[in-house]
């Protein structure tokens, strides 16, 4: 199994060396725990791979995996960068310690406040559209003022169809043939175009749609190059390196992939004389998606036409189950690698039909007062969490060698209306 599963000594759940049961009975539930040491070793790993191979290599973490501002301290400390997608997101970066010229905003649909808070900030700025590019210059003095553009190599890969962000239905990024232009069009208004991007998609564990986008940016690239000039600073990949989340999938032999990368890379940048630019990439899930764990309470078994095993925790704390159909592995936490006994919905307490962890899945016995721990959810979990059904936002733990930090407090009932503003006339009048 490539799921990452661990015991202690009493055959309970461990994380990051703390027992699964005692942070549930510490900290309540649903609650998010996270296992700080996983993350330093998929940052790493996946680091080490490529820098092997070719030193002048940044990754930039894509933050809307996972906001928590411990998390991106955890990967600021590795020398990571930011991959944001909104100023909510730059701030993040800020607030965490991150070095401003190491954030670089990919924003779609932009505005001109927007573009004005990234310049504000110090953040780089890689810019998805011609009007944005106009507009753009009207905000600041284009002479000399670098940017990026984002290109759709028209090659896209997901594990679900919402989450392809390349090929002809992407809304994502300048097109293909249209880069050489828009590359020009850059230059002739003064600005300093730098660096070249794509992101293609999420969670693919097939590398064959990746080494084709990395041959078609490249070969790109270099027409730019050659037809404007241009010599970049940067070329990033994107991200999109999806994780096991079902016990038969492989988790990816990342040292191969590098070598394969970096050889068409280096390949591609003598072809076309482009020296040597930073290699960038921009993971999110395969950086902390499998640090943590949603652990939630069985509040209620139920018997009829199938069975239901009803947890403390629903598609507000978890939506991937309801919008892509994703399994997300279930264990009881005090017998993780106990024997399937049955077949059952493990089903949230959102008043939905769809909110549900898992159909049909097959679990050892289960009883009411039970902890579940749900596998992988350390990626568009929490930072897709909605406080829907008006019920509070769970908290957040990190852990690291079996010491415990609160990194998120729990949220009371209170929280949920703190920013609502009842005009005067409807209040009730004694």
């Amino acid at each position: 199994m490539n799921l990452n599963i661990n015991t202690n000594d009493k055959g309970n759940l461990s994380i990051g060396g703390a027992d699964a049961l005692e942070l549930a009975e510490e900290y309540g539930t649903p609650l998010y725990a996270t296992d700080e040491n996983r993350i330093r070793e998929n940052f790493q790993r996946l680091n080490n791979a490529f820098i092997k191979h070719y030193e002048n290599f940044q990754i930039f973490y894509a933050c809307k995996a996972n906001t928590n501002l411990s998390i991106i301290r955890i990967l600021e400390e590795e020398g990571c960068g930011i991959d944001a997608v909104s100023p909510g997101e730059v701030y993040a970066g800020i607030m965490a310690g991150m070095d401003p010229q190491k954030i670089l905003f990919t924003g779609n649909n932009v505005k001109d406040e927007e573009m004005d808070f990234v310049i504000k900030s110090g953040a780089r700025l890689n810019v998805d559209s011609v009007s944005q590019l106009k507009r753009l210059a009207k905000i600041v003095n284009p002479e000399g003022f670098k940017i990026s553009f984002r290109v759709n190599p028209m090659v896209g890969a997901g594990h679900h169809e919402h989450t392809i962000t390349g090929g002809k239905k992407s809304k994502f990024g300048i097109m293909d043939k249209e880069a050489v232009e828009v590359y020009s069009m850059a230059k002739e208004m003064g600005f300093d175009p730098v660096g070249i991007h794509m992101h293609i998609g999420s969670g693919f564990l097939d590398i064959g749609p990746f080494k084709l986008a990395v041959n078609t940016l490249m070969d790109i690239a270099g027409e730019i190059t050659q037809k404007t000039g241009i010599k970049f600073e940067f070329i990033d990949f994107g991200g999109g390196m999806g994780i096991p989340y079902t016990p038969d999938e492989n988790i990816l032999d990342i040292e191969p992939i590098a070598e394969e990368i970096i050889k068409i890379y280096k390949s591609k940048l003598e072809e076309y004389d482009m020296g040597e630019p930073t290699m960038c990439l921009e993971p999110g899930r395969y950086l902390v998606g499998d640090s943590t764990y949603l652990l939630a309470r069985v509040n209620s078994v139920k018997e009829g036409y199938k069975k239901f095993i009803g947890v403390d925790a629903g598609f507000n704390t978890l939506i991937r189950p309801a919008m892509y159909d994703s399994y997300h592995h279930i264990v009881i936490a005090d017998k993780p690698e106990a024997k399937t006994t049955q077949t059952v919905d493990v089903a949230g307490n959102v008043c939905e039909s769809g909110d549900l962890f898992g159909r049909d899945r097959p679990l050892p016995d289960v009883k009411e007062g039970d902890l579940i721990a749900i596998l992988n959810s350390g990626a568009y979990s929490f930072s897709m969490a909605s406080r829907y059904n008006s019920r509070p936002m769970p908290a957040e733990v990190l852990v690291n060698n079996g010491e415990v930090d609160l990194i998120r407090e729990r949220e009371n009932l209170a929280d949920l209306f703190s920013n609502q503003i009842v005009p005067p006339r409807l209040l009730k009048k004694d």
